[in-house]
């Protein structure tokens, strides 16, 4: 598959404009992921030489579009950026995987994996997103207090979204 400086930066583009949280693209001589993050960042990862890649665009390497901040609807001005945060959030969030369905038990009469105020532990399963008729469990990367649970039971999340928040241990 060939892919040049122009037609990645379209592609990142159009990606930008979509709903779409990751797009890989795959051939015998390129594999190329792309994904969104929370914000409109886009993240990419490649197994291109991107040295071969600079030298072919005149060293251009290729980013990722601006975010534009949203209008402000009451003003049509647009919206000023938020102050950043006064101090980083003490929680940790545990997010989902993929996208799928979100279940806090393992089935629908028994208990649910962990409920607020519960203190887990590194590894612990947390809850279960189901993807295509697979049951994947999320398990906590941390030690702590569940101080939040985001998401209903049963209902839809996407690649990254919060889902839980821990209070570290």
């Amino acid at each position: 598959m060939q892919l040049d400086f122009n037609q990645l930066r379209e592609l990142l583009a159009d990606l930008d404009k979509t709903d779409i949280a990751e797009l890989t693209l795959k051939s015998s001589d390129l594999e190329l992921t792309v994904r969104k993050t929370r914000g409109g960042v886009v993240e990419t990862a490649s197994s291109i030489d991107l040295s071969a890649l600079a030298a072919a665009t005149g060293g251009q390497m290729p980013t990722a579009p601006t975010p534009v901040p949203p209008a402000n609807p009451s003003n049509g001005a647009e919206a000023a950026s938020p102050p950043p945060p006064s101090s980083e959030p003490k929680w940790v969030e545990i997010v989902s995987p993929m996208v799928g369905t979100f279940y806090r038990a393992p089935a629908p009469d028994e208990p649910p994996f962990v409920e607020v105020g519960d203190r887990i532990t590194t590894g612990r399963t947390v809850c279960i997103i189901e993807a295509m008729k697979l049951m994947n469990e999320v398990e906590s990367e941390v030690a702590g207090e569940v101080v939040e649970i985001l998401v209903e039971n049963g209902e839809p999340v996407e690649y990254d979204q919060p889902l839980m928040r821990i209070l570290p241990a």
